[in-house]
Formats: structure tokens, C-alpha cells, sequence
């Protein structure tokens, strides 16, 4: 397939609703204009490509209605349709999807507002605040992230070293406020109840200790060596 192959199908699409169509209009791939109706500008490209993003910013500076086109297979849009349609609504630009001699509007162009989640923010926010210092290595992929909340359990863990220990000694030796709830859900399996209220540590959360000592001596420096 050729750039060109899109043409066709676009024009008869545009033309379809009343539009004459052109090419090749200065930079512009295809203008296509109905009475006084603002122009609709399209862009084309075999794949959706940065490039092909570019070309449609740049004609926004004179142009509100510009779309981007490129063909789908039968199957349909390729991985991350999703994030594509979000990237162009966030962008205003409109999108096609040519498929044989069919041309699929899934996006018109629009002014972008976006809605905040401030929840999701929100929680972002308060994952910054509570973890202590920076113990992650960032672009880094595959690995466990140390959250506030392992760091938290690493805390808790640390308590139990040496011991069972009641609730109210664990939360108080620990300085975890939730350290009750925390081993109780047990998400790292560090954490055991040999009798009601009383809390223990698993051979899996002595190797958690282990295997984090690094992150656990760092935790500590600034209370003493006293759970170490």
C-alpha cells in the first residue's frame, strides 16, 4: 500500500457529505471545504506515527478541524487503540481509520478539557509524602517497587525479629499505626498468628529482612540500632 491509496477513499468519504476536496494544498495532504463550514484539513500516514501527530499539530496553527488518517487492518486498530484515540482527543485532533474503501470516523476534532481524577492524584500524593526517602531506581522495569507500605511492613517485621509480640506492643515497637491491620492482611506472607492478638514473623519475612537490609538499615538510621 502507498500514502496514495487513501487518497481515494477519503475524498469519496468527504465528498459524501457535501465537501469539496482537494490535495496537495500548500502542506496540507487534503483540504476539503463545504459552503461557509470552517475547512477540514486531513493528514495521512501507512501507520500512526509521531510524525504523522506532528504534521497535525503544525496544521492546527491554522486550521480548528484537522484530521489524521491511516489504514486498519481487517482485524481492526493495532495494540493501544486506546491511548491512541486519548492522545488525539487530548490534542483536538480528529482521527480516521481507512479500511479498504471505507473510511471509519472514530474521533471528530474537539477542544480538550480534561477531567482531573483527583482521587488517583490523591493517592499519588500521599504515596510521595509517607515513603521515606527515595529507594527506587526509576526507569527501571521488572522489579519490585518499594512502596510506603512495604516499607511499612518492613518496619513491622523488624519488631517481630526477635519475638511474638501482643498488638498493642507491636504497634507501639514499630511506630506503625496500622501494624495490627497490616500483618493481619498479610499481603507479603511475613507474617503470622500463633494465638489470638499475638503477632509473629514467618521464615518468609525473616528473609524479607534479609533481602531488604540494605532498605531496613536505611529505615532506621535516625531511630537507633534498637530493632536492628
Amino acid at each position: 500500500m502507498r500514502e496514495a491509496d487513501l487518497y481515494p477513499p477519503i475524498k469519496a468519504y468527504l465528498e459524501g457529505q457535501g465537501y469539496e476536496v482537494k490535495s496537495e494544498i500548500g502542506a496540507c495532504d487534503i483540504m476539503a471545504r463545504r459552503g461557509d463550514d470552517p475547512p477540514i484539513i486531513v493528514e495521512m500516514k501507512l501507520t500512526f506515527s509521531l510524525a504523522l501527530v506532528l504534521q497535525g499539530v503544525a496544521r492546527q496553527g491554522m486550521f480548528d478541524r484537522v484530521y489524521l488518517a491511516t489504514p486498519i487492518g481487517p482485524k481492526g486498530w493495532p495494540a493501544r487503540y486506546k491511548d491512541i484515540v486519548a492522545l488525539c482527543r487530548r490534542l483536538g485532533l480528529g482521527l480516521l481509520a481507512v479500511k479498504g474503501d471505507e473510511v471509519q470516523a472514530h474521533l471528530d476534532p474537539a477542544p480538550y478539557t480534561p477531567r482531573k481524577n483527583a482521587a488517583r492524584a490523591g493517592k499519588l500524593l500521599r504515596e510521595f509524602d509517607r515513603r521515606v526517602g527515595d529507594p527506587n531506581i526509576g526507569g527501571t522495569t521488572g522489579a519490585k517497587r518499594m512502596t510506603h507500605y512495604r516499607q511499612d511492613a518492613l518496619r513491622v517485621a523488624c519488631s517481630l525479629r526477635q519475638g511474638p509480640l501482643k498488638a498493642r506492643d507491636l504497634t507501639k515497637r514499630s511506630t506503625v499505626k496500622r501494624a495490627c491491620q497490616l500483618a493481619r492482611d498479610d499481603h507479603y506472607g511475613w507474617f503470622s498468628r500463633p494465638e489470638s492478638g499475638i503477632y509473629a514473623l514467618t521464615e518468609a519475612g525473616h528473609q524479607a529482612l534479609a533481602d531488604h537490609a540494605a532498605e531496613v538499615a536505611r529505615l532506621f538510621k535516625d531511630k537507633g540500632d534498637a530493632q536492628l
